[in-house]
């Protein structure tokens, strides 16, 4: 789950990592009382969920509090187009108004879950700021790397030589240190998956701050965070994914026309890949899981089979904590609750898959059987090609 900058920044301040002042305004009136408020310069800045936004214009400095209103209308007026957002841009819904503080120096500094090597890393740059892609690309040994240690994080020796492999001294490199110690506190206190700032910056009368902040939490830890699971902003969230996740299932919407309907990460990509392979191109990525009941069944269903660019769909199950039979019942279900009738493709192995058959033909639901992922793709490409003819 993303969080938005001023939320990200609420929980590294709350673990003693500095940040300017600020508030946020959902209209330009709002926004000018707030940056009178604060007095002085100001830095209005588009709230969404994608980074980018200092080059697209969703970032700017105003001067007195009638300019912040002013860019606070024109930003609040529509959507933001990003290198991260694609082509349709994502929609202002609010801006956050801080004050504006001069800085001498700007570095990076993140840590994240590597899933490759299974372990926590820091990332830390000398160098911070809009240009720091460009810089790891040019200049890969610009970003530090270090591995930390769970569960305890990175030791404060540790951190004093990330501090000066930074090329920092004196008292920045202590103020740096203690804030990637504060880093770990945050990222580990709220099991998040990436907080990146950048720019931590040096301002002109001394201390580091955080300016900006991404942030983002393991869906899978939240039941241990109420209080952090109340910030999910679902406004541009997939209505269809939305509705999944409510009944505990992952799903993802693509571009093909074959909706999938699948047990488990791994064989739900493979599936994917399958159908491309045999020269169609899967609607979505709906893995049920292993502990999901008929009524969730039923609703993944419908949610695949209500996707207008569907024109056929595959169940492609390998039964183990998850009964076949329970997934034909969800199935019959959802087809009988709201009349739908995509054509169905069903290759299910495992516990009672006989069963799960032998529901889904007593049901008078007309579908088509297969042995191999291989016959199950081909079955369905030719169903959806069939579809659209």
């Amino acid at each position: 789950m993303r969080l938005h900058e001023d939320q990200a920044k609420s929980i590294l301040s709350a673990r003693g990592i500095a940040v300017p002042r600020g508030f946020t305004a959902s209209s330009a009136e709002e926004a000018a009382s707030v940056a009178a408020q604060i007095g002085g310069p100001v830095v209005v800045k588009a709230l969404i969920l994608s980074g980018g936004r200092g080059k697209a214009g969703g970032v700017r400095t105003a001067q007195t509090p009638d300019e912040a209103g002013r860019i606070a209308a024109g930003l609040l007026s529509g959507r933001l187009v990003t290198s991260q957002t694609g082509p349709s841009g994502a929609v202002v819904r609010r801006v956050l108004i801080e004050e504006s503080i001069p800085v001498v120096r700007e570095t990076y500094l993140a840590m994240a879950v590597d899933r490759g090597l299974g372990r926590v890393v820091v990332l830390a740059s000398g160098q911070g700021g809009m240009e720091l892609e460009a810089l790891a690309a040019a200049s890969p040994q610009a970003v530090i790397r270090e591995t930390v240690p769970i569960p305890t994080g990175p030791s404060s020796v540790q951190a004093e030589a990330i501090a000066a492999a930074c090329g920092l001294a004196g008292p920045d490199a202590e103020g740096f240190t203690r804030a990637l110690l504060a880093l770990w506190r945050a990222f580990r206190d709220s099991d998040a998956g990436l907080i990146e700032i950048n720019p931590l910056g040096l301002a002109l009368g001394g201390g580091w701050l955080a300016l900006d902040a991404k942030m983002i939490l393991d869906d899978s830890a939240l039941s241990r965070h109420p209080e952090l699971a109340r910030l999910r902003d679902s406004a541009d969230d997939d209505p269809r994914e939305a509705e999944a996740a409510a009944v505990g299932l992952s799903y993802v919407r693509l571009d093909g026309d074959i909706g999938c309907l699948v047990n488990g990460a791994g064989l739900a990509m493979a599936t994917a890949d399958i159908i491309e392979m045999a020269g169609g191109h899967p609607a979505d990525f709906l893995d049920i899981g292993g502990g999901v009941g008929e009524d969730a069944l039923r609703e993944g269903y419908r949610i695949v089979a209500s996707d207008p660019a569907v024109r056929a769909i595959l169940i492609n199950v390998f039964g183990g904590i998850v009964r076949c039979d329970l997934v034909a019942s969800g199935v019959v279900r959802a087809c009988r609750d709201f009349s739908l009738d995509a054509p169905l493709v069903v290759r299910m192995l495992g516990t009672n898959d006989e069963d799960g058959r032998r529901i889904l033909a007593e049901s008078g639901l007309a579908f088509q059987t297969a042995e191999t992922m291989d016959e199950a793709a081909a079955k369905s490409v030719a169903a959806a090609a069939g579809a659209r003819s």
